[in-house]
């Protein structure tokens, strides 16, 4: 990846609130739109949160050439801006949503045409990407604004023990009547307060959930060891709002917070150089860098990232839950051996605007201890008393055997069919597999970070990795993986 010769800070991410007879909170803009304001709307209904919903032209990208990638991501980033130049019409009450809907489909016409300019220049020009110009009003359920913040504040059990027994028998049956208790318990105060929290119909008892975990049966040539790196649990606070794999060289490029281990200097401006040259948390001198949005308790408690750019400034509040347990392990395939990754393979799992974009991409899973034969994708989980909160990243495990990146940051990695296989073309790899815990009292109002139009919703989770691992080091993990050996 090339390094960009300059520094660009964006506005507010690529689809941004809107207001149509708006409440707007506090803690970075969150709007919340009056009952009946769209057509057809029942006026006894909880309220709304709004979105100008716009098409993700870089996710529609498919072949960039290197010659044109810094102007197609100073369009890009133009894009961005002129979103969020119409939130801020719309939250100040300065424009009417026809009218500036209008002009945003103007701005975003002349925008994507150079992007396509761009391309052109050095290859095919791309087809298709005019109509993307259209953007339009979406709803979703919101949080109730006369919530309190929970339990008066209190801060999460941050040194909460694991109480194993929980998991079998008489104790579990307690835990799912303890957990359904919470849940009640937890609607009744309203979800996930203010500022754009999660709603009530985002989290769910996990005693209630049916286990829905398979697993493929492994066939003759199955790749059945494992590899585990140990780089703590981001014990020296490395955090910071960017994401070098989908907005490089763009300070504030993800608009939320991300929790790092391994690479010690990662940030929107690293390179493959500066990656390779960094010191990393691992004990095995792992320099890849594994890092996902920061989980936050919404306690009415002011971060030290309150009136900062990815925090308070993104609409993301509350006190950064720091996680009890970070494992990451590398798994083999179910139908053959795996392959090496090349070094700085770029990897996201899950998609941080899967409530406008959709589910298609979605893919990170909450749980909590004891009960992780059942996982969630759209809600987030109420533990029982003794059971972490856990939050897991199973990453692409197909790699189409040449490109350690792509356009999109999707289509050079592939995940398996359901029987194991990799689609043609593609080769197995060893598969990330991320665990992340939390102590969280039961019931306590969590949120994940998220750009402010994505509300924290459960289902935008994601989590993303640089392998920088040396040639030595992952040709040692695909010996273990392949040997069906278990290295630690």
């Amino acid at each position: 990846m090339s390094q960009k010769g300059h520094k660009r800070r964006l506005r507010p991410s690529h689809k941004a609130l809107a207001v149509v007879s708006a409440l707007v909170l506090g803690g970075g803009g969150v709007v919340i739109v009056a009952q009946g304001a769209f057509a057809g709307q029942d006026s006894r209904t909880a309220p709304v949160t709004a979105t100008i919903d716009c098409p993700d032209v870089g996710d529609q990208l498919r072949e960039v050439p290197e010659q044109a990638r810094a102007e197609v991501d100073e369009n890009l980033a133009r894009l961005d801006t002129q979103v969020a130049d119409a939130y801020g019409k719309l939250s100040s009450g300065r424009a009417q949503s026809d009218a500036l809907l209008a002009e945003l489909k103007e701005q975003r016409t002349k925008t994507i045409a150079g992007v396509s300019d761009a391309i052109g220049k050095a290859g095919a020009r791309p087809e298709g990407l005019e109509p993307l110009s259209t953007c339009s009003m979406q709803q979703a359920p919101a949080a109730d604004p006369a919530d309190e913040p929970a339990a008066q504040g209190e801060a999460p059990s941050g040194a909460q023990s694991e109480e194993q027994g929980q998991a079998q028998g008489q104790a579990q049956g307690q835990a799912q009547s303890q957990a359904q208790g919470d849940a009640q318990g937890l609607a009744r105060k309203g979800g996930g307060g203010s500022a754009g929290g999660p709603a009530r119909s985002d989290f769910v008892a996990i005693g209630s959930v049916k286990p829905n975990v398979r697993t493929p049966a492994r066939r003759a040539g199955a790749s059945t060891g494992s590899f585990a790196v140990q780089c703590g649990r981001n014990e020296n606070r490395h955090l910071n709002p960017d994401n070098v794999i989908v907005a490089p060289g763009v300070g504030n490029g993800a608009h939320h917070m991300h929790d790092y281990v391994g690479n010690k200097t990662a940030d929107a401006f690293s390179t493959n150089n500066s990656l390779a040259a960094s010191g990393t948390t691992c004990t095995n001198g792992d320099q890849s860098t594994y890092y996902w949005p920061v989980l936050r308790l919404r306690d009415g408690r002011a971060e030290k990232d309150a009136k900062a750019p990815g925090g308070g400034q993104d609409a993301n509040v509350g006190t950064i839950l720091r996680p009890k347990q970070v494992t990451i392990e590398f798994k083999g395939s179910a139908v053959s051996r795996v392959a090496a990754m090349p070094r700085f393979l770029r990897i996201i799992t899950g998609d941080a605007k899967a409530l406008t974009n959709g589910t298609a991409n979605a893919n990170a899973s909450w749980s909590c201890t004891g009960f992780e034969n059942r996982q969630l994708k759209d809600k987030y989980p109420i533990c029982p008393k003794g059971s972490d909160v856990v939050r897991t990243f199973n990453f692409q495990n197909c790699w189409d055997g040449k490109n350690a990146d792509s356009a999109n940051h999707r289509t050079h990695v592939a995940f398996a069919a359901r029987d194991g296989s990799c689609p043609k073309g593609f080769k197995a790899i060893p598969q990330l597999v991320q665990r992340i815990t939390y102590g969280v009292s039961p019931g306590a109002r969590i949120a994940v970070d998220s750009f402010p139009e994505q509300l924290h919703k459960p289902v935008t989770d994601h989590g993303d990795f640089i392998n920088v691992m040396s040639d030595r080091l992952m040709a040692d993990a695909v010996g273990c993986i392949n040997g069906g050996r278990a290295c630690r």
